[in-house]
């Protein structure tokens, strides 16, 4: 197929260099593809990411410990009010045993002290261990804020990383763009028109013929087709008859 590029709207000076013009215009979009790809996988956003996961762990952290230091808390006021109240009855039975009298309402009485007893000694036990699980959670939770700052200040710094480097990427996509709009206007509508169809399915709509090879798909033309090609008029471009890129002679 053979697309050709003079219309009443083109100088001769654009038709005769519309073909370096139109690598010129691939160059710019190939350009502007790869700064969006970069931009879409910067290493800086990925350490962000990293950073942000650290800090939300982080959070959660000292979260979960200060719950646990609370509810350890809560236990242990709670096991020791439960504590004052088996004292006391303790010994209330204890004051009782002085004036009893019958064995089998003594020996009732110091079932009871033994039952207090035991239930005391395993409250000891579970408000040791309680306070021994708040200690060392209150050690962790002191060494993780003592982290935060410099925590914030990598989040910060990473933050402030990333946004300089997509700033200077936007940048440059700004002056490939205005770029690119100066050239299109130089162009044939027609020719730009069937440059972006191509550009849509392929990615790449426009490639120079270097010897019998297209630089697009990287493909040999057959003797036939190279001379097909370079045939063409002067004013027309012809497509790659393998891959159909429009090929620039």
């Amino acid at each position: 197929m053979l697309f050709h590029v003079s219309d009443d709207e083109s100088s001769d000076e654009t038709a005769n260099n519309v073909g370096s013009l139109l690598l010129q215009l691939q160059g710019l979009d190939t350009a502007s593809d790869q700064a969006r790809h970069r931009k879409a996988n910067l290493a800086e956003r990925d350490h962000l990411n990293a950073v942000a996961t650290t800090v939300v762990e982080w959070e959660r952290r000292c979260t979960a410990l200060a719950a646990q230091i609370e509810n350890s808390e809560r236990e242990i006021a709670l096991a020791e009010q439960r504590s004052t109240e088996i004292d006391a009855s303790r010994r209330r039975l204890q004051d009782q045993m002085k004036t009893v009298i019958a064995p089998r309402e003594a020996e009732a009485l110091q079932h009871e002290i033994a039952t207090l007893d035991e239930e005391r000694s395993a409250l000891d036990e579970g408000t040791l261990l309680k306070m021994e699980e708040q200690s060392a959670a209150e050690t962790e939770l002191s060494s993780l804020r003592a982290q935060e700052g410099a925590l914030r200040q990598e989040a910060s710094s990473a933050t402030s990383a990333l946004a300089e480097v997509e700033a200077s990427i936007d940048a440059g996509l700004t002056e490939l763009s205005t770029s690119r709009a100066q050239l299109v206007a130089s162009l044939p509508a027609a020719l730009v028109s069937r440059y972006e169809h191509v550009r849509a399915k392929l990615g790449v709509a426009a490639a120079m013929l270097a010897g019998s090879r297209c630089e697009g798909c990287h493909l040999d033309l057959s003797p036939a087709e190279v001379d097909e090609v370079r045939r063409a008029p002067a004013d027309a471009l012809p497509d790659c008859p393998q891959c159909g890129r429009l090929l620039v002679r």
